[in-house]
């Protein structure tokens, strides 16, 4: 019930339109439950011969009274078949119309659904996230928001035809003859039995079904994704055999819905035959006492087998609507949940020139600590440079910053507000960030840098571009900006793409650069080139930056050294080297290890000329 009020807060808004749909929807079911009183009167005033006694006509009376033509007359035959194919056609077009509208229906919250699901994926966090596999996260999007429409644009409406089918049958029945109605009476508590015995399997059937497809959808997703490292390692036989599993297994999954469905319906058909025969029965005694003519048998079999198809034909809506029940209740789940960052949603604070206020900042993750008493205060347009070794606590610092995880102790402040005062947007529109993963959509060069402002700006663009050093490897491809790289696009190397998201920074222009480890691929030069330009071109800007080559940081206004969360070690680059701690003895080792590769380098290249 509760999936049930999750879902209708998005089908109200179709209301109208689904009611007036299921309108036509019964008036369509009316006008079909008429056809077997025509056929019957067909055989009884025209086909037989013979004085016909007992019942006439029922609500199509009107027609026996000689008007349209006499008993067993061709005028009456051409009469009752005109009626029969006008009410065939209307019942055509009632039912086609409603078809358009519950289409209709279900597309806008189809579309609905999609659009907030989506939406709640953009709000959450990296951490709520990281809960769920991509292979699920697509099964919720897509599949479930897909499964979930179904629910309430065909399943809810054919229940409701359902009902008004099967009360009205039972009315017709009892105007031809009561004792028609023992019959489904009598075995309607066995259909009952065993559709709630295949509703409650069919439930776990497909909570089966469904973890094996997100199994499979993963699988897919990882290779699409690591198809480089899968050959690169020559393991695709490995990952075909992996595919095979999980296809088999959801292969298993699935031919069990199939044996549970073929059970379940081998038995509702032998409900169904013994409905069907039992009513013959009791027609012809009937008929043999002159209480029934021959054509009401007819109409009474064929709405006894209308009451009993009806209920019958329940059963694969049983099991679709369990399936849409489960995908209902992922998709509830998702959306209820909550950030681990909340938005304050307030607009109005915003800073143009923003100094950031570090104090006794702290964060545990699953109840390790990884930043400890972090104390830092960066005025607008300082330079801070953070060091240290892998796992030291240099990446989630710069997260907190922007709120993609939040702290758990002590404060962070810009220009005296907490951070969690601003809006994430806000927030995040003040920092120009590169992450350490590089990440290009699959898109034009051109769109990957202009990512903040859609508006392209080709002038803007080519200046990001020079600023980040990319310009030359850009110029150089055939369709140069056009081009389209990303997942699905052209391959660049890595320095190519941490340019090119250099240059995404620099074109949103923000009053912080923010750079996590993002000129690991570039060689030194391109690297201080690319410094440099941040120096010269961006000198008002504030600049974080973290690196694993000290280099990178020599020029900053403060150094930091990391280990294990805390800040060991802090100064200007002649304070640290002065000192002789840690940052020094690093620094001189990778001193040591790039004059080796310059000696290795000329001396190949020596040996080259030779």
């Amino acid at each position: 019930m509760e999936t049930l009020k999750f879902g209708f807060k998005f089908f109200k808004k179709s209301m109208p339109a689904a009611i007036l749909a299921e309108i036509f929807s019964f008036l369509g079911i009316y006008a079909e439950l008429l056809l077997p009183m025509l056929a019957g009167m067909l055989i009884d005033y025209v086909i037989l011969p013979g004085e016909v006694t007992g019942k006439s006509g029922g609500i199509f009376h009107f027609l026996l009274t000689g008007k349209f033509g006499q008993v067993h007359t061709m005028q009456l035959f051409f009469t009752i078949a005109i009626v029969y194919t006008v009410m065939t056609i209307l019942r055509i077009v009632l039912i086609y119309i409603r078809d358009l509208m519950q289409e209709w229906v279900g597309l806008k919250l189809e579309t609905e659904l999609r659009y907030e699901t989506y939406g709640k994926l953009m709000e959450l966090d990296s951490e709520t996230i990281a809960n769920y596999n991509s292979g699920e996260l697509l099964q919720i999007l897509n599949s479930d928001t897909i499964m979930f429409k179904e629910l309430f644009a065909h399943r809810i409406p054919y229940l409701g035809d359902a009902i008004f089918m099967l009360v009205t049958t039972l009315i017709l029945i009892a105007g031809i003859n009561i004792s028609f109605i023992i019959i489904p009476l009598i075995l309607m508590p066995f259909l009952v039995v065993a559709v709630l015995d295949f509703k409650k399997k069919a439930r776990v059937n497909f909570k089966e079904i469904r973890e094996k497809s997100a199994a499979m959808n993963l699988t897919t997703q990882e290779n699409i994704a690591a198809v480089r490292i899968v050959r690169s390692f020559t393991n695709e036989e490995l990952e075909k055999e992996n595919f095979a599993a999980s296809n088999d297994n959801f292969l298993g999954a699935r031919l069990k819905q199939i044996w549970l469905s073929s059970k379940f319906d081998l038995t509702f058909n032998s409900i169904k035959q013994i409905a069907y025969i039992s009513t013959i029965i009791i027609g012809a005694i009937l008929v043999m006492q002159g209480q029934m003519t021959v054509g009401y048998i007819l109409t009474s079999s064929t709405y006894v087998m209308r009451i009993m198809n009806n209920i019958t034909g329940l059963n694969n809506h049983i099991f679709n609507m369990q399936q849409q029940t489960i995908a209902g209740l992922e998709l509830k789940k998702f959306m209820e949940k909550s950030s681990n960052v909340p938005d304050s949603r307030e607009p109005k604070l915003h800073c143009d020139t923003p100094g950031i206020e570090l104090k006794n900042v702290s964060l545990q993750i699953d109840g390790h600590d990884v930043l400890k008493n972090i104390n830092l205060s960066i005025p607008y347009g300082k330079k801070v440079g953070i060091v240290g070794e892998t796992g030291s606590g240099k990446s989630v610092l710069l997260k907190t910053l922007v709120r993609i995880r939040d702290i758990t102790g002590g404060s962070i402040t810009i220009d005296g507000h907490d951070i969690k005062d601003f809006s994430l947007e806000n927030l995040r529109n003040m920092y120009s960030y590169v992450f350490q993963d590089v990440f290009l959509f699959s898109n034009t060069i051109e769109s990957n840098i202009a990512y903040s402002r859609p508006d392209i700006n080709e002038r803007m663009v080519t200046k990001a571009a020079t600023h980040a050093q990319a310009d030359k490897f850009i110029d150089a491809l055939a369709d140069r900006y056009k081009t389209i790289v990303g997942e699905r696009g052209l391959g660049i190397s890595g320095g190519q793409k941490q340019r090119v998201s250099i240059a995404r920074a620099f074109h949103k222009n923000a009053p912080i650069f923010v750079l996590d480890d993002s000129t690991s691929a570039l060689d030194v030069k391109t690297e201080r080139l690319v410094l440099k330009n941040i120096y010269e071109n961006f000198a008002e800007k504030t600049l974080i930056i973290t690196a694993h080559r000290f280099s990178s940081v020599v020029d900053c206004d403060e150094i930091l050294y990391m280990r294990d969360g805390e800040i060991t070690e802090r100064g200007t680059f002649k304070e640290l080297m002065e000192l002789g701690g840690s940052f020094a003895r690093v620094y001189h080792v990778q001193q040591e290890q790039q004059a080796s590769t310059v000696d290795y380098d000329n001396l190949r290249e020596k040996g080259g000329d030779n």
